[in-house]
């Protein structure tokens, strides 16, 4: 059974036990995570969420003005919490290295229930080819702050290939968001 959070425009829909892709990004747009330290600071946080609220991550990445995650929920109703526990603390690590005071770090988070493996899987591409996308890089396994070398690691080149092979993102533009089969 879903939980439902009507004061948010579309709804959230809190599913237990559910593979999530989120967005969280930035207020404005803004480049506040824009040097490694700041980005370091983002994963142990996040790290530090997931372990507190047992959910488990699949895919991640962290870019100057937005993160993208794909987890699993554990108690659905939680997802906002998991994310205000990276966005409140985060702001104030990065206003610190930043020495400004109260400044509004982050916008707002978008949530997907996930349908299917076809789903789970183009987001996990979307995720991965994201620094590519925003021209970070010209190839995911040129980019740290992605889940994308942890997937190198255990399942090799050959697979990550193919599941992009098998489950390809085919527009990336913002105008129409993340075109798929």
């Amino acid at each position: 059974m879903a939980n439902l959070l009507l004061t948010h425009r579309p709804p959230h829909l809190y599913f237990s036990n559910t593979e999530y892709f989120l967005t969280v990004s930035t207020y404005k747009q803004q480049h506040f995570i824009n040097s490694n330290s700041k980005k370091d600071i983002i994963q142990s946080i996040l790290n530090q969420a997931l372990k507190v609220e047992e959910y488990l991550l699949h895919g991640w990445v962290i870019l100057d003005n937005h993160i993208h995650l794909l987890v699993r929920t554990k108690e659905g109703i939680r997802l906002s919490k998991f994310i205000a526990r990276i966005t409140a603390k985060s702001a104030i690590e990065l206003n610190k290295l930043d020495n400004q005071v109260g400044r509004k770090v982050w916008y707002q988070y978008w949530d997907r229930c996930l349908r299917d493996e076809k789903d789970f899987y183009i987001r996990l591409n979307y995720i991965h080819y994201n620094p590519v996308k925003h021209n970070y890089v010209t190839q995911p396994e040129l980019y740290t702050y992605s889940s994308y070398q942890e997937y190198l690691a255990k399942y090799g080149a050959e697979w990550l290939n193919d599941c992009y092979d098998r489950y390809p993102v085919k527009d990336f533009s913002p105008e129409k968001g993340m075109e798929i089969d």
